[in-house]
């Protein structure tokens, strides 16, 4: 299984899962899983669905948000994020491949209900350098307070 890098006490990031990490991830204590590779990203790599799969055997709750490059921050994945991480119970591990993008994805989605200031501070404990994200975090909270009012 790749490093599980914790993000808040509540949400972590790893890459790419396979069928054996689940029952460690379900013994680490983890609560749901959230998958943020689209299906077909690199060869042999299980399906959501078949994920989904895996992740409710070990009695974990599973949400798929698929994001690339390209879709990363838009309105409709940062929302998806957003009501993901709102609809399962905690601790949360998210995956991708190497867990960067399942960070800018926790970091997006948590700006809009979050101080950035906050946001900022838990991404500056995790190993990926996410200075450039702080222009889009102000963006999304700024999304919200719009959406709000």
């Amino acid at each position: 299984m790749n490093p599980i890098t914790r993000i808040t006490p509540d949400f972590a990031v790893t890459g790419e899962l396979q069928e054996p990490d689940f029952a460690e991830i379900a013994a680490q204590g983890f609560k749901a899983v959230i998958n943020n590779r689209p299906d077909g990203e690199a060869p042999g790599q299980p399906t959501a669905r078949e994920q989904e799969e895996i992740a409710r055997k070990h009695g974990l709750d599973y949400a798929h948000v698929p994001a690339t490059t390209q879709t990363i921050f838009t309105d409709e994945v940062v929302s998806a994020m957003e009501k993901a991480l709102n609809s399962v119970e905690g601790p949360v591990l998210a995956h991708c491949k190497s867990g960067m993008r399942s960070t800018v994805l926790w970091a997006v989605a948590s700006a809009r209900s979050k101080p950035v200031s906050e946001v900022v501070a838990a991404l500056e404990q995790s190993p990926f350098d996410m200075s450039l994200l702080e222009e889009e975090l102000e963006k999304q909270a700024a999304h919200t307070d719009t959406q709000t009012t």
